[in-house]
């Protein structure tokens, strides 16, 4: 009934933030290669570039932390994190990473190589990294109805399952796994229904297809479930992302999402031969079964988490604080995919900057406008990210120029959030005026974590 959002949790430790000039920053995103990536944090004052590795943390888990178990082998810490990852995933075997990249590796590097076939909703930078590292393909079938970015339809992240069925028939023999990444985070941040991960798991069953869910924000996909799914209503948000996971065979986190942590990662999975082969290469890669490069602290930390995230004051907050920033630039004629995901705002650069062609990347412009104009760290989700070169080396544009503004979890308060929107205004008042910018230096995988730019 009221308006204002009160975040459910009070601050007991605070870090400060230095209030940088513009003079300031146009030197500090010059000196990065224009290139977000490369800013030193001390420089930014909202921090927007990832909701990854960046919650605050509950007391509850820095007590956890006090408490971890440092043994090598068969830590109590590890004990506690399998119990509460087979709990809520139903899956018997349990791998602990680093973090969700790692998890990736692990999986998609054994079941992948030259001439396999990886289908997914949509695949994210580094999962599809991992794949065509390996020597695979990683093909997108988002729904048809994503392309529509301004419906009321709550479900965009969905995948095309016509076109799942069309794939699967020309090229069965070559697919290693179906991914579906709930929520849909290069799709937009946008949720995947129950109705379509059934849909999903019954088309890989009929097939004897891996199925995996790519799981590091389900608590937030649960909460538009309960929200705008018909037959739900009455399920706790833990329970439905427990019906998800029994759809599948199994799935890799990055904990550093909905684990409300600072580091960490697993794969779970449901066979067994699957989950030896797997396990051999965690050793060699990551550490001893029991603690996959994680320390016992961590691994506290993210059990709490996992229990943390699924509570009702929490998600509320979570999505409700998102769809305030969205609808808010949204009202201010800042053109958003619609309507509003979980863990990000994210921006059409392409509508804002329509004079701006791809290869002059709309959205690396955007971003580094945003960090001059009002200090925020936001990434491109576009071209730069997902681009690729012909024989002739051209671009091959990315279907859409999106930023990504992912808002760290626990982290700001409505204050910072009106500031952002605030920025947002100035944005919108010389958009026509800006200009694009060009690429002088990138790497052949993940080239926007370190490629430099040139303004033109």
């Amino acid at each position: 009934m009221f308006k204002t959002i009160i975040e459910p949790f009070k601050i007991k430790s605070v870090e400060p933030i230095y209030i940088t000039t513009e003079q300031e920053r146009e030197v500090r995103i010059k000196e990065a290669h224009y290139n977000p990536f490369l800013l030193h944090s001390r420089d930014v004052i909202i921090d927007m570039l990832t909701d990854s590795g960046t919650s605050a943390m509950s007391g509850e888990q820095w007590a956890g932390i006090m408490r971890g178990d440092e043994s090598y082998a068969g830590a109590a810490s590890w004990e506690r994190l399998e119990n509460e990852i087979q709990d809520l995933t139903g899956y018997p075997y349990v791998l602990p990473t680093h973090q969700g990249r790692a998890a990736e590796r692990i999986l998609y590097g054994y079941l992948g190589g030259a001439g396999k076939l990886f289908i997914s909703n949509t695949h994210f930078d580094t999962t599809r990294a991992n794949i065509e590292f390996s020597g695979a393909t990683a093909l997108d079938i988002p729904t048809p109805l994503a392309k529509d970015r301004n419906s009321d339809f709550h479900f965009k992240g969905n995948m095309d399952i016509k076109a799942l069925e069309t794939t699967i028939a020309t090229t069965k023999d070559s697919i290693a796994a179906v991914i579906l990444t709930v929520t849909n985070n290069s799709g937009g941040g946008q949720p995947v229904s129950m109705e379509n991960a059934k849909a999903v798991a019954a088309v890989c069953k009929k097939h004897q297809l891996l199925f995996i869910i790519d799981c590091c924000r389900i608590a937030e996909n649960s909460y538009f479930i309960r929200h705008f799914e018909k037959g739900y209503d009455h399920c706790t948000y833990r329970e439905i992302a427990q019906e998800m996971f029994s759809l599948a065979d199994g799935c890799v986190m990055s904990a550093k999402k909905d684990a409300l942590v600072n580091i960490g990662g697993f794969l779970a999975l449901k066979n067994k031969e699957l989950a030896e082969a797997c396990t051999n290469l965690l050793i060699i890669t990551e550490g001893f079964a029991t603690y996959g490069g994680l320390a016992g602290r961590d691994m506290e930390a993210i059990a709490i988490g996992l229990r943390e995230v699924f509570d009702e004051s929490y998600l509320n907050y979570r999505i409700t604080s998102t769809r305030y920033l969205g609808e808010h630039i949204r009202n201010k004629g800042i053109p958003v995919l619609y309507p509003i995901g979980g863990h990000a705002v994210y921006v059409d650069a392409g509508a804002l900057y329509p004079h701006i062609p791809a290869h002059e990347y709309p959205g690396q412009a955007l971003v580094c406008e945003l960090y001059k104009k009002g200090g925020i760290r936001a990434v491109e989700i576009g071209s730069v990210m997902f681009g690729k070169y012909d024989e002739n080396h051209q671009l091959i544009a990315a279907p859409i120029e999106l930023v990504r503004l992912a808002i760290p979890r626990r982290v700001y308060t409505q204050s910072h959030i009106d500031y952002v929107v605030e920025v947002f205004e100035e944005i919108a008042k010389t958009a026509s005026q800006t200009k694009g910018i060009k690429i002088i230096k990138e790497p052949q995988f993940l080239r926007h974590f370190t490629a430099h730019f040139e303004k033109l």
